[in-house]
């Protein structure tokens, strides 16, 4: 999962909850309505859920707040010691989207924020193939996570960090693996998943694929 980014996130940590809000101005669109957009995926989840990249925990609370049980994984130490010292009844676990703990039942719902970009295609189709394995029937995964809704969107997007000289952001756009919306859809339904997809801020979708 995206191992290499691991330093990044190690960095950020201390610092992520202040980013979110829109501090930094080169990421503030790409966290515009973060509150928002996790409240959804909150809303979203049922039953039994299991989190990747849980980070600070941010998401993970909201989910816990409607009493459901979360089974949290995140490779980066001091996000998951952030992470219990917020919610120290969480159940979190070292791993990533591809390595991880396995739980001892299916789960229902699977979550994820501003995570599954980190994962090369090729990882992208692993992690979802062992997807439709965790959920029990009917289940669904749930992420939000910025992806180009096309070739041309990409393109504009880039075009404009450039002219805005927001070079962080720019170079964390050629850096990662965003994929493009009809790539994911792809991967899912060629996985078992039926896949919808609504856009929430000019850089993140949330989508939801259920397990037919």
């Amino acid at each position: 999962m995206g191992r290499e980014f691991l330093e990044v996130f190690e960095e950020w940590a201390s610092s992520y909850d202040e980013a979110v809000t829109g501090h930094d101005p080169q990421y503030r669109d790409v966290f515009e309505g973060y509150d928002t957009i996790l409240s959804e995926v909150a809303k979203l989840s049922e039953g039994k859920v299991m989190e990747f990249g849980v980070g600070t925990g941010n998401l993970t609370e909201k989910i816990l707040a409607k009493d459901l049980q979360v089974i949290g994984v995140e490779p980066s130490e001091p996000m998951r010691q952030l992470a219990k010292e917020k919610l120290p009844q969480l159940e979190l676990y070292e791993g990533d989207f591809l390595d991880y703990p396995l739980p001892k039942q299916q789960v229902d719902t699977i979550v994820s924020t501003y995570a599954f970009h980190h994962l090369t295609k090729e990882e992208k189709n692993v992690a979802i193939t062992k997807f439709h394995s965790l959920l029990a029937k009917d289940g669904r995964v749930v992420f939000a996570d910025t992806v180009y809704e096309n070739q041309k969107a990409e393109e504009q997007i880039k075009q404009e960090a450039s002219q805005k000289g927001y070079l962080e952001l720019l170079e964390d756009l050629n850096r990662e693996y965003y994929p493009h919306l009809g790539e994911l859809q792809e991967l899912f339904e060629q996985n078992g998943f039926s896949f919808e997809a609504k856009q929430r801020n000019k850089f993140v979708w949330l989508f939801i694929a259920k397990k037919q």
